[in-house]
């Protein structure tokens, strides 16, 4: 993972830049600014401005009563209550704004959160670097056999080798076609002065889906929070949890105590339809509940099982 000359110039202004400000700000989060977190083989995620705190949260929830900030126990135990009830006004108060690079596949994925101020980097203007993401051997893996949107066992000796060699060749050859339709070779330079090239804005439809690209997000918590909520989740797809797991790390930085009842509430939790809660109930009272008498589909009765520690 490297950043550009344009981003290394940016990081270095953007650290002499640095002065002394008015608004809060938080010494954790201040430390990873403009710094690049890893993730996949060439991507990153890269906090580039942000507003707000835990005390922000809790001035937006007390304003309609009429009182400031209290004690750092009962700012926590507020936070918390909020989180508990589902509200989301308060977290609305705070913004982050991030810099990502991406596999295109995984950030056709992150669009459907809506929620966000997003600019991309534009093919159309600019080349598309020569980077592809290029799965561990551990991330191969079939399909489910119980999930039609999942991964099952991982691939073994010769199909896994064959497989990520085929991904490794499309990927390379669709590029160098790039490049041929562009007119121009590794250098970004010229090939052939008689020929004028493709427009970027169509050779680029020839590119794979595991090409990195980038884009700057933005969004306030209480959004970054509903879209960690699915994408740090287990089930998640690895490619766009493991953004979501760092920006998690980002988060506890920014908002620990927003972060902490995050995880409590939110992330650690599960919800239990009405008549999930039922089944539960009837078990506490000491009945032997089946899948046949809960009232429950199989794939419901699974999911409430699994939940309560009892699959298989």
């Amino acid at each position: 993972m490297e950043l550009t000359a344009a981003q290394q110039q940016e990081l270095s202004e953007a650290r002499a830049a640095r002065a002394e400000t008015r608004r809060p700000t938080v010494p954790a989060l201040e430390a990873m600014l403009f710094e690049p977190l890893p993730v996949l083989d060439h991507g990153f995620v890269r906090v580039v401005d942000y507003m707000g705190d835990d005390a922000a949260v809790v001035q937006a929830a007390r304003v309609s009563y009429g009182r400031g900030t209290r004690a750092a126990n009962e700012d926590r135990g507020l936070i918390r209550y909020l989180m508990r009830h589902w509200h989301s006004t308060p977290f609305e108060m705070c913004e982050i704004k991030f810099h990502v690079k991406l596999p295109i596949f995984v950030a056709r994925q992150w669009i459907r959160h809506r929620t966000a101020n997003v600019n991309e980097y534009s093919a159309r203007y600019s080349i598309m670097d020569r980077e592809f993401y290029l799965p561990a051997p551990e991330q191969l893996a079939a399909q489910s056999a119980s999930n039609r949107q999942g991964r099952g066992a991982v691939l073994q000796g010769a199909e896994a080798a064959e497989v990520l060699e085929l991904l490794r060749q499309d990927a390379m050859r669709n590029y160098d076609h790039y490049q041929a339709m562009l007119n121009l070779d590794e250098a970004g330079n010229t090939l052939d002065p008689a020929r004028q090239g493709l427009a970027r804005e169509l050779a680029r439809m020839n590119l794979t889906l595991n090409a990195y690209t980038q884009w700057y997000w933005k969004t306030d918590l209480q959004n970054l929070l509903h879209f960690l909520r699915l994408r740090a989740d287990p089930h998640a797809q690895y490619e766009i949890r493991v953004y979501a797991e760092a920006m998690l790390g980002v988060l506890d930085a920014w908002v620990p105590a927003v972060a902490e009842a995050f995880r409590d509430y939110r992330l650690g939790a599960v919800t239990l339809s009405a008549q999930m809660l039922g089944v539960v109930k009837r078990l506490l009272a000491g009945e032997a509940v089946a899948q046949e008498t809960s009232g429950l589909s199989k794939r419901e009765w699974r999911e409430l099982m699994e939940q309560l520690g009892r699959a298989g």
